[in-house]
């Protein structure tokens, strides 16, 4: 099995210059944990998360010195959030460097891929650069145990 023969064809993305607040308001009403950032022509420009969200957040120091020396400031973590949702638009806060997957691919480079980068989904592109699908894990992990359960 392909790719293509699994992956989600209507992708919802958006645009680099939206404001964060905007981006966060769509994965929370799609229940998404994050998106691709494309241009006006659907070219891939990065991905935005969840993850990116926290990251921008919390202290950059924190994943390599661990929660023993952070210091929880209720007031920091406040001014935080509020400059990043009513400040900030997604290309300040995205990832620009982003791992993708063309349709051909096999399911199991997918999930390779998935398990060595510790991401959640994959961007499907085209031979332009075009976003034409996702596949995320739990895509994987239906296709692999489908008629087993």
């Amino acid at each position: 099995m392909k790719v293509k023969d699994i992956m989600i064809t209507k992708v919802k993305s958006i645009h680099s210059d939206t404001p964060v607040c905007q981006a966060f308001d769509i994965l929370s009403k799609e229940g998404l944990s994050g998106m691709p950032v494309v241009d006006d022509t659907n070219t891939l420009v990065g991905v935005f998360t969840e993850k990116d969200i926290i990251r921008y957040i919390l202290p950059s120091y924190i994943q390599q010195v661990g929660a023993f020396i952070y210091h929880n400031s209720s007031k920091t973590i406040e001014n935080k959030v509020h400059e990043l949702f009513q400040k900030r638009v997604v290309y300040e806060v995205m990832r620009k460097e982003v791992i993708t997957i063309g349709p051909e691919a096999s399911l199991a480079e997918a999930a390779r891929i998935i398990l060595v980068e510790k991401i959640r989904r994959l961007p499907v592109i085209d031979k332009d650069n075009k976003v034409i699908g996702i596949v995320a894990r739990q895509d994987i992990v239906k296709a692999f145990v489908q008629g087993q359960c």
